[in-house]
């Protein structure tokens, strides 16, 4: 499936595919509101078998055919406070 990926220039690490080059058609006005003028990144072939950063590439095509679009957004960001309180529990069960 060619799908045309456009970055956002509010939202960092934000990505949205649809299926034609400037078609936003599918995409609901408060996404598109809120994701800011998007700015095209490139064109891509995706076929189940390729490889993406983020996403899983069947699960893009089938929302691209199925709504219009796929929203890539950024991965939550890490909890270092909630790991560390984690390990220290590890630590604590371990050495009793």
């Amino acid at each position: 499936m060619l799908c045309a990926v456009y970055k956002s220039i509010r939202k960092p690490q934000t990505y949205l595919f649809v299926a034609k080059r400037d078609d936003f058609s599918r995409v609901p006005t408060p996404l598109l509101e809120q994701f800011g003028p998007p700015k095209l990144v490139s064109v891509l072939n995706i076929t189940d078998t390729t490889k993406m950063a983020m996403a899983k590439a069947p699960k893009v095509i089938a929302e691209v055919t199925l709504s219009g679009f796929y929203l890539q957004l950024p991965p939550p960001p890490v909890d270092y406070l909630k790991d560390h309180k984690q390990r220290k529990q590890q630590q604590l069960e371990s050495d009793s």
